[in-house]
């Protein structure tokens, strides 16, 4: 017999008698000794059972027993565990379901009567999906982690926007920010400052773009040492929100909106750990399982016949080097990967809200997923962020198995929050669901049942970008159009522009840049399948050539005009493709390519004679 128990109880205590040779009970016993405290006390009815001679030992067999603090039975079974489960910590809406929702307390006795007649079984079953550890799950590693990490994350973030604000809107650069402010504060008068929420309101120079780049950097150094998280978490969101509206067309990516939403979840982490983590878990199931929903409501026949990654390596945007061996692997396996990813996506993401070890696999199934991503294709810190929304699905008993006892040794218990916090992250947890269930009937649904008084809650909420929609590859690309800028002196002769990090030379081959987004060649890949009217950076990027703007001398790997600027400036549209092994070991190629003609005609600047 299993016994670990407190047989003496206090005055006033309540009292859970169990049947001590039933390993089942001893099982759950111990776990919500530990959800309980001190508030309950547990004893097996083999040693106190003679002190109630009302209860016959068919009962005490055949269920648990509950004794108030007056010591008057009050019941057995499924009334007794949620009478006990009402002294834990967010478990009394149980006892209140039991008591006022139409048929739920004979459901639950029926159940309770079932399992209770099975008990060896289902002590198996306890084992197999919450395994053996006893203890109610703790999260204190996983949110230590988590926020350091998040801010290695936005660190990445900031600085590659930094290294690019220059070229991307800098006075000099293809979108100038003070000349968009000024534009937005013409047209939106003082409704800017509700629409667009950013701190380049009280200046958008170049100072001022550095400066939240670089502070942000600082708070996400201190959010990795841990100093004054909550304040580098509140810090982060505001100025990150802050370039995501500045960046324009550059910042008008999954991800960003990703972190932005990532941050805020970490804020109400630091301030109240239970909520935090749901609220994560959450966001992992709605991304996950949006990035599914799209592929299969897009109508695009490659993901129903799972021809999607027989495409994908070749035509998506920023290629590595394993994604060359990947598209050459039989069709086979790319045809069954398709349907894997489809599986994960959409099943998987149910299992989050399963017992813990269900909810390890679909982690597991996750990092797998992501990691296959991330090695294949150069997303950023993308796929990163993926891999780390997996961390919440974990708890601190699973990472204690792989954290070194010394890095454990530094986390302490995160304190319990105050009531007023409990209910502002409860409201919080609230808002998320129902403005996720309003996106999902109105992307994947009807946008017309959407009830006017929750359209309104979350068209007013937008601009702080708490909730979003996500869902990568929607359609796939089966082409590879890619633009080439070229410069001539003479009209005739043309030489090409080689970007550093997209495709040009049909002999460099691809590699890492994780974690930089290097965002003007990412945007290319966007423009390519697109026409120049909806790309007009695109023009004032061939402009800034022309004037031979310092900023843009970074975006290439070679300048074929090191010492003056040309006279005239073309894009040119070429589609691209993967070199065969039998070509790229014979010609040295790493792509092949074939003209498809101009995208952007000749252009000069208009010269004062």
């Amino acid at each position: 017999m299993e016994q670990d128990d407190d047989t003496s109880p206090e005055a006033g205590k309540p009292l859970l008698i169990y049947d001590g040779d039933c390993g089942f009970c001893n099982y759950w016993v111990r776990h919500w000794r530990g959800l309980t405290g001190n508030a309950v006390a547990y004893a097996p009815y083999q040693q106190v059972g003679h002190q109630y001679p009302g209860i016959s030992e068919g009962e005490f067999r055949g269920g648990v027993q509950y004794i108030d603090g007056h010591g008057t039975h009050q019941g057995g079974g499924a009334k007794a565990s949620f009478l006990t489960l009402s002294h834990a910590p967010g478990k009394k809406f149980w006892l209140g379901l039991y008591r006022h929702a139409p048929g739920f307390a004979p459901v639950s006795e029926l159940v309770y009567g079932v399992i209770a007649k099975r008990r060896p079984l289902f002590h198996k079953i306890s084992i197999l999906l919450w395994g053996r550890d006893y203890d109610p799950p703790r999260h204190d590693l996983v949110s230590w982690l988590f926020l350091r990490l998040l801010g290695l994350i936005f660190l990445s973030a900031f600085i590659s926007f930094a290294v690019q604000a220059d070229v991307l809107i800098g006075p000099n650069g293809v979108l100038p920010l003070s000349e968009y402010t000024a534009m937005l504060k013409e047209r939106l008068g003082g409704d800017r400052f509700r629409y667009y929420l950013m701190v380049f309101w009280f200046g958008s120079g170049l100072f001022a773009v550095k400066a939240v780049c670089w502070g942000g950097a600082l708070f996400s150094l201190l959010l990795v040492a841990g100093v004054l998280p909550q304040l580098s978490l509140a810090a982060l969101y505001i100025l990150y929100l802050s370039l995501f509206y500045a960046g324009q067309t550059f910042m008008t990516f999954q991800w960003d909106l990703l972190l932005i939403e990532a941050g805020l979840l970490g804020l109400v982490l630091a301030f109240a750990q239970k909520q935090g983590i749901w609220l994560l878990r959450f966001l992992t199931f709605r991304f996950m399982l949006a990035s599914g929903l799209v592929k299969i409501t897009s109508g695009d026949p490659a993901w129903w016949d799972f021809s999607a990654l027989t495409y994908h390596f070749e035509t998506q945007p920023l290629p590595t080097p394993l994604a060359w061996q990947a598209h050459f692997l039989p069709d086979g396996a790319l045809h069954f990967a398709t349907g894997a990813t489809l599986v994960i996506e959409l099943m998987l993401p149910f299992l989050i809200f399963f017992p813990r070890h269900l909810r390890f696999i679909t982690a597991f199934g996750f990092l797998g997923l992501e990691s296959v991503i991330l090695l294949t294709g150069n997303y950023n810190w993308f796929n990163l962020l993926s891999i780390l929304l997996c961390l919440p699905l974990f708890d601190d008993a699973a990472l204690r198995k792989i954290v070194p006892g010394r890095v454990a040794a530094w986390v302490k218990k995160a304190p319990a929050p105050s009531e007023a916090v409990k209910g502002v992250a409860g409201f919080a947890v609230i808002l998320v669901v129902v403005l996720t269930a309003v996106q999902y009937q109105k992307r994947f649904l009807n946008p017309l049942n959407v009830p006017a008084p929750l359209h309104i809650i979350e068209r007013t909420l937008a601009p702080l970008q708490m909730v979003n929609t996500y869902g990568p590859f929607a359609v796939m690309t089966k082409t590879r159009p890619e633009i080439i800028i070229e410069g001539s002196d003479d009209g005739a002769n043309w030489r090409e522009y080689e970007f550093k990090y997209k495709p040009g030379d049909v002999k460099r081959g691809a590699f890492y840049n994780i974690p930089h987004q290097p965002r003007i060649d990412w945007q290319f890949w966007f423009a390519a399948m697109q026409n120049p009217r909806q790309n007009p950076w695109l023009l004032r990027l061939m402009v800034r050539i022309l004037e031979d703007k310092e900023e843009v001398q970074g975006l290439f790997r070679v300048n074929p005009f090191p010492d003056a600027p040309p006279r005239y400036a073309r894009a040119v549209l070429y589609d691209y493709r993967f070199a065969s092994p039998k070509e790229r070991k014979e010609k040295g190629i790493y792509w092949r390519r074939q003209p498809l003609g101009l995208y952007v005609p000749p252009i000069q600047l208009n010269v004062t004679q």
